[in-house]
């Protein structure tokens, strides 16, 4: 019987956000605010020719003002996020207006539309701190990349943290069968390839997959074995904005998905054997990965029979260390008997999960070396 990640225990729902307060008299300038917060699935507050209401300029997530209505907010308490909006570049006496208020920032409209629909939609997820995005990717083949990439996972599940898991090799078997979960409904990569822009974190999150609390986006088994890159960058985009933990499961080469992906992705973790040959062929594979991602660190697998400890088999890689991997013979059976990887919390693959996201996650995605 599969053990299970969260027994009684599942991040709580996020709160559902206000949408943004539009203060305007310009009757045009409104309906086309009106027009980019429907873009970004927001339903906003209207204050037309009249103050706002009472404890909504302070409570409001986002406020955007027309650069026709200053006057009247002049004396309003300052806060951030506060948008001036206008149309004419050629008005000089905007910025003296923003500074009025208070604004962050002054934008133009038509030109600034794309920026304000992803700030508006922003608010719409309810945009938390990005999600701490860990790339774990195997120095040779069968190093047991996989294997941490889903223990990671399902640790911060079993914690109660949000977690997501990415499998992006698509000749790596899947993870979903990895965590005994290839039966679970919703969307695979190929229902994802066509993604363009700004994919919805919150629906991304709903439509996957799950293992208990962990989302998981694998494989189906068709012979669809390519992410294009605007994919790539979309879906990992929307994963990180929704926040928690994001695990993705790399491949050795580096093409241009790969590269999309490793560009958002804040600590890499490269699985090596204590072998020669594997820290061979690893120092090929970090010397690809590291020309996108800088921060790239050696995990040491044993057994270490063969001599090579792990801070020699770091410093020939010339890499950080971030921890090792001592033989585990019963994690094979684990396997075998349908639970996850990590999922007991015991044994040196949890301990080493568990430990490596207390260090990385109190310091808001930066993994001291």
């Amino acid at each position: 019987m599969a053990e299970s990640i969260t027994p009684d225990r599942r991040p709580a729902a996020a709160e559902e956000p206000g949408g943004p307060l539009i203060v305007t008299q310009d009757e045009a300038l409104l309906d086309d605010l009106l027009r980019l917060c429907a873009a970004a699935g927001a339903e906003p507050e209207v204050a037309f020719g009249a103050p706002p209401r009472a404890g909504s300029w302070e409570s409001a997530p986002l406020v955007l003002v027309g650069s026709d209505d200053t006057t009247r907010l002049r004396g309003a308490v300052r806060r951030k996020g506060v948008l001036l909006v206008g149309r004419d570049l050629d008005d000089q006496d905007v910025w003296r207006r923003a500074v009025d208020i208070g604004a962050d920032h002054v934008l133009f409209l038509p030109d600034a539309e794309t920026w304000l629909v992803d700030r508006i939609a922003d608010v719409a997820e309810g945009l938390a701190e990005p999600a701490l995005t860990i790339g774990v990717v195997g120095g040779r083949g069968g190093a047991g990349a996989s294997t941490l990439a889903c223990a990671l996972a399902v640790t911060a599940a079993r914690d109660g943290r949000r977690a997501m898991l990415i499998d992006g090799d698509p000749l790596g078997g899947g993870l979903d069968i990895l965590l005994g979960a290839e039966r679970a409904g919703g969307l695979r990569w190929p229902d994802l390839a066509d993604s363009r822009g700004r994919v919805n974190s919150g629906a991304l999150e709903e439509s996957l997959p799950r293992l208990d609390a962990l989302s998981v986006l694998s494989w189906d088994r068709s012979d669809s074995v390519v992410i294009p890159p605007q994919a790539m960058r979309s879906v990992l985009g929307a994963a990180r904005r929704r926040g928690g933990v994001v695990v993705v499961d790399l491949p050795r080469r580096v093409d241009e998905a790969v590269a999309e992906s490793l560009a958002q992705i804040d600590v890499g973790l490269l699985v090596v054997p204590a072998e020669l040959r594997a820290v061979a062929a690893a120092t090929r594979v970090a010397s690809a990965v590291s020309m996108v991602l800088k921060d790239l660190r050696v995990v040491a697998r044993g057994p270490f029979a063969s001599g090579l400890g792990d801070e020699e088999i770091a410093k020939l890689i010339g890499l950080p260390l971030a921890g090792e991997l001592p033989s585990e013979p019963d994690l094979l059976d684990a396997r075998d008997g349908g639970g996850p990887p990590g999922a007991s919390g015991r044994g040196p693959l949890a301990r080493f999960c568990s430990a490596f996201l207390a260090q990385a996650l109190p310091s808001g995605g930066s993994v001291p070396v």
